[in-house]
């Protein structure tokens, strides 16, 4: 490891009875098994708790990582592990995700950005009396990270965005999550466990050996990338495996990655043109 709305939200229950209403449907099926799905819903059914037609439009499945505008930064240094109290509906037709911390409320503020698993969110209740905090799931959100598969109980990894005068202990990681990777090995050596994770190609790019990647918002060093593996791993050593939650993840479950960003710009100037450019007399 290196860097109001309601309350009234429907919490997520597994096992549940046709009386109690459940979220589903809200993202497309994925290889894993996730508590909160999201797709389009073209009308509303007895299964869905949307009164009102809502409908997503998928992103083009061939599209390049972006590189958004950073408004705000995170190190990677978790700063604690909170646990999901409750995920459902809120009143305007979102998802809300409340979370019991705190570290992270002990100075929080409305609009406050906590990242989340790697996921940079915007805070839009708190009770520090109650130590806990609400941040709103947006459908892309849920598409594009492992939040999905939360659950109340689940533990996450948090961290407040950095101040000007905090030490940069991490890597400049922004919380915006790029997509997400399958764990496909976890073995141990001495004290220290490693790691191993299987991306898509086009993330796989990004990934160099001895580079920083974010998993789960934890700032980590990439150890190996086999290419024709498609994946990549790290070492997690005793300290850090008691402060993330990636040790009590199990094969076949999602992580939340962020590359270093710096390779997506490198990139984009080289296509841009830009190195012929300057070249030019």
């Amino acid at each position: 490891m290196a860097l109001s709305t309601s309350l009234n939200s429907l919490g997520v229950l597994s096992n549940a009875s046709p009386k109690f209403p459940v979220i589903f449907n809200l993202l497309k099926t994925s290889p894993w098994n996730t508590h909160l799905k999201i797709k389009s819903i073209l009308k509303p059914s007895s299964l869905s708790l949307f009164t009102q037609p809502f409908i997503l439009n998928p992103k083009p499945k061939t599209q390049n990582l972006q590189t958004p505008t950073i408004r705000s930064l995170f190190t990677g240094i978790v700063e604690e592990m909170g646990e999901i109290k409750q995920l459902g509906i809120a009143d305007h037709g979102g998802v809300n995700l409340k979370i019991l911390a705190k570290t992270v409320i002990e100075d929080v503020r409305l609009g406050d950005s906590i990242a989340i698993n790697g996921t940079c969110l915007t805070v839009t209740d708190f009770d520090t009396q109650m130590g806990e905090f609400t941040v709103g799931l947006a459908p892309e959100t849920l598409r594009k990270t492992s939040l999905s598969e939360l659950e109340p109980g689940s533990l996450v990894n948090l961290e407040r965005a950095i101040q000007p005068r905090g030490r940069m202990g991490g890597h400049f990681v922004q919380g915006h999550v790029d997509g997400t990777g399958e764990i496909v090995g976890k073995d141990v050596e001495g004290d220290s466990l490693w790691i191993k994770v299987k991306v898509d190609e086009r993330m796989l790019k990004y990934v160099v050996p001895k580079g920083f990647i974010a998993v789960d918002g934890t700032s980590l060093t990439v150890v190996d990338v086999f290419d024709q593996e498609l994946c990549f791993n790290f070492m997690l050593v005793a300290y850090t495996q008691q402060k993330v939650v990636i040790p009590l993840k199990e094969i076949g479950q999602k992580v939340n990655l962020e590359v270093d960003i710096l390779g997506k710009y490198v990139e984009r100037l080289l296509s841009s043109g830009f190195v012929d450019s300057i070249k030019a007399p």
